[in-house]
């Protein structure tokens, strides 16, 4: 129908994917992880299921307490990010970028220079680390006060936005016979905050798309008003379309509270697919993942989420029951998780450890095309998401089904762009091309 809104994809690339035993798989990717051919391959079959954006996370630790289990960080992602500008054309290029430990001049330049070899398509999303093993690499015993952690992302927003303004395109003139900058158009920043002293300007001019385009991922309260008050595009963490709808108005109110539209914020859940041509075979490549993981490390982790000792727990049998949410006294974020889970799939235990093991509380789709479209459709139009932060549960297998399997399908739909109808990230979260076509083929 006419108005049909637009569904937002974008590829969140981790490591073999974001099953925790997709490494454990005979064909998985793990000993290419250095490679940057594989990972300019991911971003060109995300570019060929014209997604919006390919996204990298980072994390400053090697993270001793669980390499064991399977990798995480390998190569640095801006770095990544570049060449994979080289190998791609269209699709947008999200990099991590900790205001804890980065320094905004550097970072402000980084990103510009991303932007420009990139030709307007990149993003950041901006965290405040959660670790204190980072920290310690980072000249710290510990990582500062969440309050303060915070404090110090907003005052690191303003700066690297102010430098990506301080030395404006139009002041270029490259006058062979003259000069080649009006250096009375350039804008030194002078900021002097709590965190950081920044004279100014940025020695790389302004970017193509005028600023990188800003991400945010918090869920905690001091994360959604950064998010609301600064990011075009918001990572969410929905186990439901509830959750997800009761985030997506949150933030919203708070964007429309610090007087931005909300409709200039894109925000998307992260999701999980195992999708086939049949319910069976999707189902069963989930069991195929869920059988490759340590079974006892995997109960161990659980018993922490639940507080109950689940090693004598039965593997294929239904989920004991669990206290409400009332009664539990540990982190009760990840406990309520574990029980919107069950409530809704009435998992074995074996299905419990998969479900955390591939997104560890995102929303999991699995089945045909049409079911997981459906799906899709059913979160955009509740108002649940304006698309969705894809997390594969095997790379590049999973990414692949998703491009040649779920796309045509909402495509064929009018609910997803046909090609890309401009060339920067931040058009390809502001265009909403598939209301257009809808309303030419319904005269």
């Amino acid at each position: 129908m006419p108005g049909a809104r637009q569904v937002h994809l974008n590829l969140f690339a981790h490591g073999c994917g974001h099953h925790v035993a997709a490494w454990r798989h005979p064909e998985s990717s793990v000993g290419r992880l250095g490679e940057i051919e594989y990972w300019e391959g991911l971003a060109r079959t995300a570019e060929r299921g014209l997604f919006d954006a390919v996204f990298l996370a980072d994390g400053q630790s090697v993270g001793l307490d669980g390499l064991d289990r399977g990798p995480r960080w390998y190569l640095e992602p801006v770095t990544t990010l570049t060449a994979m500008a080289r190998a791609t054309e269209n699709i947008g290029l999200v990099t991590t970028i900790s205001s804890t430990f980065w320094n905004p001049f550097n970072a402000a330049r980084q990103l510009a220079s991303l932007d420009h070899i990139s030709g307007g398509r990149a993003g950041v999303n901006v965290v405040t680390s959660m670790t204190d093993a980072e920290a310690r690499n980072h000249s710290m015993e510990a990582l500062p006060p969440h309050e303060e952690r915070y404090g110090r992302a907003e005052e690191f927003v303003r700066v690297i936005t102010g430098l990506w303004d301080s030395w404006p395109a139009e002041s270029i003139l490259a006058d062979r016979e003259g000069k080649y900058v009006d250096a009375e158009l350039l804008k030194p920043l002078d900021h002097h905050g709590a965190a950081f002293d920044v004279a100014g300007p940025l020695n790389v001019p302004q970017p193509p798309q005028g600023r990188p385009v800003l991400f945010q991922a918090g869920a905690s309260e001091p994360g959604r008003d950064l998010a609301a008050r600064y990011a075009e595009g918001v990572y969410a963490v929905a186990w439901d379309l509830e959750s997800a709808r009761a985030y997506r108005e949150d933030i919203r109110s708070r964007a429309a509270a610090h007087g931005r539209d909300p409709d200039s914020l894109t925000i998307m859940p992260g999701l999980v697919t195992y999708v086939a041509r049949t319910d069976e075979e999707a189902r069963r490549r989930q069991r195929e993942l869920n059988e490759l993981l340590p079974v006892e490390d995997s109960l161990r982790q659980l018993s922490f989420f639940v507080g109950t000792d689940t090693s004598g727990w039965e593997l294929d049998a239904p989920v004991p029951e669990l206290p409400p949410l009332e009664e539990f006294t540990g982190p009760q974020g990840r406990y309520a998780t574990v029980l919107r889970i069950i409530e809704s799939t009435r998992p074995t235990v074996r299905e419990l450890l998969g479900y955390l093991a591939a997104g560890g509380g995102h929303a999991t789709f699995i089945g045909t095309p049409e079911a997981i479209a459906d799906e899709i459709e059913r979160w955009i139009d509740a108002g649940a998401a304006d698309g969705f932060n894809l997390m594969p549960p095997a790379l590049p297998a999973s990414i692949e089904d998703f491009v040649d399997l779920v796309v045509p399908v909402l495509q064929e739909r009018g609910r997803f762009r046909r090609e890309y109808s401009a060339g920067t990230l931040r058009s390809h979260l502001s265009e909403e091309p598939a209301t257009r076509e809808l309303a030419e083929t319904s005269r």
